[in-house]
């Protein structure tokens, strides 16, 4: 128990001299315990330790609560919002995957890298905008799904209203009971 307290200790001073950005005296005791101390001590080995690297958040906001920062918020030195994305796709549901009896459909679009402050994903289905054309943001529930075959594509659009980003299309069954089937045994009557 003493030694990890004595452990958490040197560990701690080591911490607090790292952030400082100070002269570190580093040695091994008889029984090999390593020591750390601001203080000179016989056998130790001085080292500088450097100032912890920091950074200012800028107001970061993500997924689709991100509003398009202010044109005054920029500095006229700094460049402009890059809106590159390696990929995007519809990773809920997969493609060709079969659904039974499906009252909601839970469907998740992923970007790499993830949505940018200011972009906005739009989910269509059979070609038909979902949530009225407005966003749906990475993950949207559908309600209610019709039974048939659909396909599903998203897109990634700045503020401005460019296409940064489109998924492939995604194509998803759902197989719901029939009411002219009166013996079902997925829904009995």
């Amino acid at each position: 128990m003493l030694m990890r307290a004595l452990a958490f200790t040197l560990m701690s001073l080591a911490c607090t001299l790292v952030l400082a950005g100070a002269t570190v005296y580093k040695w091994t005791d008889e029984d090999g315990v390593v020591h750390y101390s601001d203080q000179p001590h016989a056998n130790a080995e001085k080292m500088r330790v450097q100032s912890a690297q920091t950074f200012k958040e800028a107001g970061m906001n993500y997924g689709d609560s991100a509003a398009p920062a202010s044109p005054g918020a920029q500095s006229a030195h700094a460049p402009a919002a890059d809106h590159t994305y390696q990929g995007c796709a519809v990773v809920q549901p997969s493609d060709d995957q079969s659904f039974a009896n499906l009252d909601a459909l839970n469907i998740v679009v992923q970007t790499d890298p993830v949505i940018k402050p200011g972009d906005r994903i739009f989910v269509s289905l059979d070609g038909q905008p979902l949530n009225n054309g407005a966003a749906t943001g990475g993950q949207f529930t559908l309600t209610p799904v019709d039974r048939g075959t659909h396909s599903l594509q998203a897109q990634v659009k700045s503020a401005d209203g460019t296409v940064v980003c489109q998924t492939p299309s995604v194509t998803f069954h759902v197989h719901q009971a029939s009411i002219q089937n009166p013996v079902n045994p997925v829904r009995p009557h």
